[in-house]
């Protein structure tokens, strides 16, 4: 046993995050830890990694008491921790993110050509195009996932820990990474692997643990259990209905887009969005998906092209003047584009919103707390209180605030890009439902995400980019996962 933890207790203020917890990992074993959103996973594994200090409990690394006081103290004892948010520094290069604090030095000066040289054979294992050269900032969110795994192969850990490491990766990256885990499981390297991919479990891992509401619940060889089973002990129930049905009132037409052209990005894309449907975007990393709608929104408007909003012509320079007109968009990049992570959880839910709280000049608070509660209560945000930073809750429960802030506005067409990224099992089906409701109720929704399935279970229709053009169009009944991937990939 490489790695033991024992009674282990967290606590953040009055809120018990890891209550009691125990914890084994065995030299060369790839261990699975999963449990909804809030269960602890990420705190339990900021612990090993040194970030958080436990109330009580104790650590074993290789047999031996430790006392883990912060991450470089971590490192020394050959733990190295891929954060689920990314921890990179945008304008420093590829090269430098991954060996900053440890760069290799010549007579007192940084190695560069050494430093390159190490870069490359790290992406040599990836088998991916990337500059050593490149700033982080010009990176897709992909690529800098990669360079975050990159970052954590470098000090050549005994003990790996992977938090949600294939969120944003391609097909392609992910079975790259697969295989360099079973190498590293060659080399006696033990990984603890955090995933709500479930399918991903049973492809690498050994044993799973579950954790709920900070508590164990379980642990076994996840060769006898099904996916169903490992998300019954997640949620502590029988989980059923996963996709709800498919909304059926469709109405006229709200959005139209004709000829719409941005250099780089995406060419001559047509399509339309009516009342009451859910339109799907599928499409690999790249294709365009994410550039189309934040386009259309305003956020970096198109070359050529119209797009007409109920008839009208419209053409957005900024998002402001889309949110007034009833846009609404949940963008993939939580951190940076969908939160102000220092600001309260509650201020976030309603910014969009101010000008419909505004009461001759001043802000009428009862109505905007009874919105903010209603949102905490149907998305099930787990929290401390409304008014803690944003920046202190899981990722799943900040995914989670970025929708409510759009669910509180006047939205009638919604955007959701990657709505269930590092989103649990359980959280997935509320949201699925969320969105299924917002069509029933007449709202237009379009949603892209790389997660095939969500897109075969909850749309109308879908529409496949690759290339930034869009290179096929699927109704609910003729759409299915092997056709989709033929078109995202050009076949």
């Amino acid at each position: 046993m490489i790695l033991e933890m024992k009674g282990i207790i967290k606590k953040f203020g009055n809120v018990v995050a890891i209550n009691e917890v125990d914890f084994q990992l065995n030299e060369g074993e790839v261990h699975a830890l999963v449990g909804e959103n809030g269960a602890g996973k990420s705190t339990l594994m900021k612990i090993i990694a040194g970030v958080y200090q436990p109330d009580s409990g104790e650590i074993f690394v290789q047999g031996k008491k430790a006392a883990i006081s912060s991450p470089s103290e971590s490192q020394k004892l050959g733990i190295s921790i891929i954060h689920q948010e990314l921890n990179l520094i945008p304008y420093l290069t590829v090269s430098e993110n991954i060996f900053l604090g440890r760069e290799p030095k010549n007579l007192g000066f940084v190695d560069y050509k050494k430093m390159k040289r190490n870069t490359l054979e790290l992406i040599k294992q990836f088998d991916l195009d990337l500059n050593p050269k490149a700033l982080v900032k010009d990176l897709s969110i992909g690529e800098q996932q990669v360079v975050e795994i990159l970052k954590a192969l470098s000090l050549k850990p005994d003990i790996l820990i992977m938090d949600e490491p294939t969120a944003v990766l391609t097909e392609k990256e992910t079975s790259k990474l697969f295989e360099l885990m079973q190498l590293l499981k060659k080399r006696n390297v033990s990984i603890i692997y955090i995933s709500h991919r479930l399918p991903e479990l049973k492809i690498i891992c050994d044993k799973f643990t579950v954790l709920r509401d900070g508590k164990w619940v379980k642990t076994a060889e996840i060769q006898d259990f099904t996916e169903h089973d490992i998300a019954n002990l997640m949620v502590g129930r029988e989980l059923e209905d996963m996709y709800p049905s498919v909304p059926a009132n469709i109405g006229k037409e709200i959005l139209r887009v004709e000829g719409l052209t941005q250099s780089g990005h995406f060419n001559n894309i047509n399509f339309s969005l009516k009342q009451g449907e859910i339109l799907g975007f599928s499409g690999l990393i790249g294709a365009g998906r994410s550039e189309l709608a934040n386009a259309i929104f305003g956020g970096d408007p198109a070359d050529e092209g119209e797009v007409y909003w109920k008839g009208k012509k419209i053409k957005y320079k900024s998002p402001i003047k889309a949110v007034q007109d009833g846009f609404g968009f949940a963008t993939e990049d939580r951190k940076e584009t969908g939160l102000i992570l220092d600001m309260s959880i509650a201020n976030n839910i309603t910014l969009p919103s101010l000008k419909k709280y505004k009461r001759a000049g001043f802000v009428n608070k009862k109505s905007e707390y009874r919105d903010i509660q209603q949102q905490i209560k149907d998305l099930n945000i787990k929290l401390y209180n409304m008014y803690q930073a944003v920046k202190n809750l899981s990722g799943g429960n900040q995914q989670k605030v970025v929708l409510a802030k759009w669910l509180v506005a006047d939205t009638e067409i919604f955007f959701f890009d990657e709505p269930t990224r590092g989103i649990d099992v359980g959280a997935k089906r509320e949201i699925y439902h969320l969105i299924s409701n917002l069509a029933k109720e007449g709202k237009g929704v379009i949603v892209i995400s790389s997660e095939l399935p969500e897109l075969l279970g909850i749309c109308n229709r879908i529409l496949v980019m690759y290339n930034g053009e869009i290179n096929g169009e699927f109704s609910h009944e003729e759409a299915s996962e092997q056709v989709l991937m033929r078109k995202a990939t050009g076949l």
